[in-house]
């Protein structure tokens, strides 16, 4: 079966429509952010600099500064990982974010699938990564199950000469970011990390990646001058500070209180939630889901639909967690179309 790896939240968004199909959390950045951002303005005359950002990110995860690699968003880490390496076996972790093998396969490296079972709880199997598997992704929380894995069974896939990429992108959602990988050296994982989702920087394109100092100088060789803004560097500064990694945590508990609501009203329902959602998104199985998504269109509501990641088909949804104020009134027509 085809899949469209292309398709991301956004294009299920709609003029009018209540957004539940998009993981960013906050519609704007806070006003304190917006300030740093407003003040930056005066040194877009001069090209980019990112030192002052690999200092702040690296001082946040506890890493050298030659560990951290600042990138336009955590996607174009998996474009130059696809550019900079040349694995023999790649396999990517599904279902998952999909930008990880539309990297691989743009680049002309064939792909392997690892499908994680709904009857496990989409969780993770090392086992079933082929041991030839020399690059492996893995999301973590992963996109769209919102399933967080242990931080040992994602050290089990570590093997000489493999490199493993944890997609942490989410992980700041979770209260107190447990099972991350950010602050260990461990040989051959390479961490990626996003400020879009807690921060609404979709349209600044913000991430970074954490690896080994020959990881990092490899990936940066094949990175495009500049690709990183002032504006993004100022942000990755900012965002690292301890008052924002304390604001982010106290964001992160309101978002898991949220989608407590959620998965209760669902739940109450009857509809299938995927087993303990840990990030700030739900994946739900409902029959006919293609119906179902259309309906709650047609009442204002945008959902992800899940056909478009590998090991997933048209009954499987996912949503984006809001405010209570919003859940109820998504509950409300849902219960009403079903």
């Amino acid at each position: 079966m085809d899949f469209d790896l292309q398709h991301h939240g956004d294009r299920d968004l709609g003029e009018g429509l209540v957004d539940l199909a998009v993981n960013v959390r906050l519609p704007a950045p806070p006003e304190w952010l917006r300030r740093e951002l407003a003040a930056g303005l005066a040194g877009l005359a001069a090209y980019p600099d990112t030192a002052e950002a690999t200092k702040a990110i690296a001082a946040r995860h506890g890493r050298a500064a030659e560990e951290v690699l600042p990138t336009a968003g955590a996607a174009e880490a998996f474009t130059l990982l696809a550019a900079a390496l040349r694995p023999r076996h790649a396999a990517v972790v599904h279902p998952q974010f999909t930008e990880p093998e539309a990297a691989l396969r743009a680049a002309g490296h064939p792909v392997h699938r690892v499908h994680l079972s709904h009857a496990e709880g989409f969780r993770l199997v090392p086992g079933a990564v082929p041991e030839e598997a020399d690059l492996v992704f893995l999301g973590n929380p992963t996109n769209p199950t919102s399933v967080l894995h242990p931080a040992g069974a994602v050290r089990a896939l570590c093997r000489p000469g493999r490199i493993v990429v944890v997609d942490e992108a989410f992980l700041d959602a979770v209260p107190g970011e447990p099972e991350t990988l950010a602050t260990e050296r461990l040989p051959g994982v390479v961490v990626l990390r996003s400020l879009t989702k807690t921060w609404g920087l979709a349209g600044l394109r913000a991430g970074y990646l954490l690896a080994e100092p020959e990881v990092v100088a490899c990936l940066r060789a094949v990175q495009p001058p500049w690709s990183v803004s002032s504006l993004a560097a100022v942000a990755m500064v900012a965002c690292s500070s301890p008052a924002a990694v304390a604001e982010a945590g106290a964001l992160a508990a309101t978002a898991e209180r949220d989608r407590e609501l959620l998965v209760a009203g669902l739940t109450e329902l009857g509809i299938t939630v995927a087993d303990l959602p840990r990030a700030p998104f739900v994946l739900i199985r409902v029959p006919d889901g293609e119906r179902v998504r259309l309906a709650l269109r047609r009442a204002g509501y945008a959902l992800r639909r899940g056909d478009t990641f590998p090991g997933l088909g048209p009954d499987w949804l996912r949503i984006a967690v809001r405010d209570p104020v919003t859940t109820r009134a998504f509950l409300t027509t849902l219960s009403r179309l079903l």
